[in-house]
């Protein structure tokens, strides 16, 4: 089961639902640093409409339901929620709009 926030803005890259983007995430891990989740929330071109830091609880929450999944690797996603909670700390500490500019280099 997966709880998603409702996003009001087109998807990228084919995707139909955000469903099927954290499925490629998980399936490919390809996400394995922080710079690496805010540069895809960048080009998920929804920000103004979702805030970063909802975005990253969204994701934690699709990662902690996966981890009950037997079948899965759990070590990528353990790894994902940690940078997750990282960023939040990062968030909380000096905004949303320095976390963009810092990472969007």
């Amino acid at each position: 089961m997966f709880f998603i926030v409702h996003i009001d803005a087109p998807l990228t890259s084919g995707f139909r639902t955000t469903n099927q983007i954290v499925e490629k995430i998980i399936k490919n891990m390809g996400i394995k640093t922080t710079n690496d989740y805010v540069k895809f929330y960048i080009n998920l071109n929804i920000h103004g409409k979702v805030s970063l830091l909802s975005f990253i609880h969204n994701e934690k929450m699709v990662l902690k339901q996966k981890i009950e999944n037997k079948k899965l690797d759990k070590e990528p996603i353990i790894n994902g929620i940690k940078i997750l909670e990282d960023l939040i700390e990062e968030l909380k500490k000096d905004g949303e709009s320095k976390i963009l500019e810092k990472y969007n280099r």
